[in-house]
């Protein structure tokens, strides 16, 4: 068995290559794409024949009878020779009795001896009653057997082509139906949109302050949909407050967190103030406990002054700074401040994109202590930048966060929707440098009824109206099932 592999850069030409070479009756093995271009395995047709061997007990399995050379008789031919013939009835019909049924009858094969060789052969057997044996043609050689091995690998590997063909194709034809699911969804978005734009106009309304205010489209569109009927647009807007505000979760007291104490680590990129609000966090506890119970540690020993700038708060307030470098440093800090009601750590600023993060969250869940991070949100950040950076710092679980430089963000709405869609909890608001003054508690009625009178003056020029269905139909929900309607 010669099984021959044929490429081509197209299925076409493939297929000549294997008429030319084996015939038109060749078997076709397999196909399948491969670095571009077209791979068939081929098998003649006299190849592929000897592949069907007959079954361990058929007839066609047992050994063909031999002939009984006995009834050999010599006769006379035209030309002066002797022919040997075999009788016709007696000796033929076991013979062909022995054949399966259906086959064809086969010609009786005559074989031609010189006269005086076959003279001499009757001569010498005329004595005995044991006729001499006469030349028998050669019989045609058997085909090699097939290993089984050999067709198993041969059935495996086209079965294992087949599939990889079907998933490929699969593939691409489930990415193709996505793609029409996505503009389907995306149409039929668009057309509800533009209706409940000529039948709802109170729901645009809402939807335009909502976008004004920095909330994402996502969260307006979930909110909007949830509208109450029969109101107007006054009355929508207060509804959608109402729910934000529910829904934004802070801190009632201080008492939680100065009162109670503990050690906790203020994380966060570079730039979002960490060093500012961490000496602003030790002043409100140097004003209710004292010096003597509060302990600083910073882990920034890269920028330049950075350990300078948290002594110098430290000097002010009478509080000693602890640096350290790693985790065996900090473990031995915390070790040595055990006795301390609170210990606040200013971390390094890293980028959410940075490796060094996950090795920062690894250092503070080592340290030997609870150490509760508090993640500070640049307020002048985008609603991408912000999720991002609380899906980096996050790790097990944050104890809450500080909105930093609110004073000086156009639109404070996305940040608050990222705390509201990541469930985080809203411990202070900064909105300036001053310690400890600038440091406030949340208040969330406050915080969303301020989100919506910042933009007022771009409430009706921000989006057209033709651009209102465009934008809802690529918003997607699926994060805000878990908000809850008032």
């Amino acid at each position: 068995m010669n099984v021959k592999k044929f490429t081509a850069p197209t299925s076409r030409e493939a297929l000549r290559k294997v008429r030319e070479s084996l015939g038109p009756d060749a078997v076709i093995l397999s196909n399948r794409q491969s670095d571009g271009v077209v791979e068939i395995l081929a098998l003649a047709n006299d190849d592929a024949a000897s592949l069907a061997m007959p079954a361990p007990h058929s007839p066609m399995a047992e050994p063909a009878p031999s002939l009984d050379l006995g009834a050999v008789s010599a006769v006379p031919s035209a030309g002066g020779r002797v022919e040997p013939r075999f009788d016709e009835e007696p000796h033929r019909a076991p013979v062909m009795a022995a054949m399966p049924a259906g086959l064809p009858p086969q010609p009786q094969r005559r074989v031609v001896a010189s006269h005086s060789s076959l003279a001499t052969k009757v001569a010498a057997a005329a004595p005995a009653p044991t006729p001499a044996p006469a030349p028998v043609a050669a019989q045609p050689k058997a085909a090699p057997a097939i290993d089984a091995s050999q067709i198993a690998a041969m059935v495996s590997a086209a079965v294992a082509s087949a599939k990889e063909n079907a998933a490929v194709e699969m593939s691409g034809m489930m990415n193709e139906i996505r793609a029409m699911r996505g503009m389907m969804e995306t149409q039929l978005a668009e057309l509800s949109w533009g209706a409940t734009q000529a039948r709802e106009p109170q729901k645009t309304a809402v939807l335009r302050e909502m976008l004004a205010a920095g909330f994402s489209a996502s969260l307006a569109r979930y909110l909007i949909e949830k509208l109450p009927a029969g109101r107007d647009a006054a009355d929508s807007l207060r509804w959608i407050k109402t729910v934000l505000t529910r829904n934004l979760q802070t801190m009632a007291n201080e008492d939680a967190l100065i009162d109670q104490g503990g050690v906790f680590a203020l994380v966060g990129p570079t730039g979002v103030g960490k060093t500012t609000s961490t000496a602003k966090l030790a002043a409100r506890c140097v004003m209710r406990h004292g010096p003597d119970k509060l302990a600083l540690i910073t882990t920034d020993a890269y920028r330049i002054g950075a350990h300078e700038q948290l002594r110098i708060y430290g000097k002010i307030l009478g509080v000693m700074v602890h640096s350290v470098k790693d985790e065996a440093d900090l473990r031995i800090a915390l070790k040595e401040l055990k006795n301390k009601h609170t210990v606040l750590i200013d971390t390094v600023g890293v980028s959410q994109r940075d490796q060094m993060v996950t090795e920062q969250v690894s250092m503070l869940q080592g340290a030997g202590a609870h150490v509760k991070r508090v993640l500070c949100l640049n307020a002048t950040a985008t609603q991408e930048t912000l999720s991002e950076v609380v899906r980096a710092y996050q790790g097990s679980g944050l104890a809450g966060c500080i909105m930093t430089k609110l004073d000086e963000a156009a639109a404070i709405g996305n940040a608050l929707d990222v705390v509201i869609r990541h469930k985080l909890n809203l411990f202070y608001v900064s909105n300036g440098q001053r310690v400890p003054e600038d440091l406030h508690l949340a208040d969330p009625a406050y915080l969303i009824d301020r989100a919506f009178k910042l933009k007022r003056d771009i409430v009706n020029t921000q989006y057209l109206d033709a651009e209102l269905p465009l934008l809802m139909s690529g918003a997607n929900d699926n994060a805000m099932r878990e908000v809850h309607l008032g």
